[in-house]
């Protein structure tokens, strides 16, 4: 269905945590042409592209959900952490941290687009977020993924040290296609 409602999904939540910086990161891979740029002020526009184009497939709609005033308030703040990672001068993913919580950095958002899977970059660029998180200084870094989520992300969170703790059920409400396009192409 395109313009219609949408079949509300059921998920897993697992709540992964991290109390001690890893020894070592993921070695960059090498014959490849990539960047990992923080942003300052991100547009609007550009972060509802990235949060659409990492995840569509996932069913990543709260963000796109927000007003501009919404997402402004939360991405605009001093301490918000976005870094878009760039495979041969094209955008390929992102991770955004939220670090304005006592003692913890969250790993909010954490993903490759669909031309960067099966790259071999994956891991270099998680071990990445989790190297800018812990530049924090926090006491624990935090991550959260769900049963829509792409079938490596958990089992990569626990490769590079993270703990599940806890874990609930929750029901995500897809949007149309009209309405993600209404958002994505937001001004």
């Amino acid at each position: 269905m395109k313009n219609g409602a949408l079949q509300d999904i059921d998920v897993t939540v697992t709540f992964l945590e991290m109390h001690a910086a890893p020894a070592v990161s993921p070695p960059i891979p090498y014959n490849r042409q990539i960047a990992l740029l923080k942003t300052k002020d991100i547009p609007l526009h550009f972060y509802r592209y990235l949060m659409d184009r990492v995840g569509r497939k996932w069913h990543w709609v709260n963000v796109l959900r927000l007003s501009d005033e919404e997402l402004a308030a939360g991405l605009h703040r001093e301490d918000r952490d976005i870094r878009v990672l760039y495979l041969d001068g094209a955008p390929a993913g992102f991770f955004d941290l939220k670090p304005h919580l006592p003692d913890e950095v969250e790993l909010a958002y954490f993903g490759m687009m669909e031309h960067a899977h099966g790259q071999g970059i994956g891991r270099w660029f998680l071990g990445a977020a989790i190297s800018a998180a812990w530049a924090h200084g926090p006491r624990r870094v935090t991550v959260q993924t769900c049963t829509l989520d792409h079938p490596a992300a958990l089992p990569l969170y626990q490769k590079l040290g993270f703990t599940p703790v806890a874990q609930k059920k929750e029901v995500v409400h897809p949007l149309t296609f009209a309405e993600r396009s209404a958002s994505v192409m937001r001004g």
